[in-house]
Order: C-alpha cells, then structure tokens, then sequence
C-alpha cells in the first residue's frame, strides 16, 4: 500500500476512515448546484484510509 505524505496529495473514495488527535469544527463548503459538501480540518498525527473505493475512475496520470 502507498503512503502519500506530500503537500496536495489527494485521495477520493466513496468511504474514507480518518483518525486525528485534533478535528476542527465540521462546516459546509461551497459545491456546484444543491449539493453542498463538508468539511473538516485533521490535525495532529491525522490518517486516512480508503474503505471503499469510488465508482467512477479516471485514467491514471503517467
């Protein structure tokens, strides 16, 4: 399994696990349309893991 420990790596995942000493207050974030999306700010040793992976896949960057 790889570890992404850089500045701008993402993950996407229909299910993501985190787990942080420190989690800020959970607030809504602009999205397009209706669906608004939510936020939150992992601090302190934070960690997350895809539980499922999403449907809808990309092509690999090379």
């Amino acid at each position: 399994m790889t570890t992404y420990l850089e500045k701008g790596d993402k993950l996407k995942g229909e299910k993501i696990r985190c787990e942080a000493r420190k989690i800020k207050k959970i607030k809504p974030s602009p999205k397009t349309g209706r669906h608004k999306i939510q936020r939150a700010i992992l601090k302190n040793n934070a960690e997350c893991e895809i539980e499922i992976e999403t449907k809808h896949k990309t092509k690999k960057e090379e």
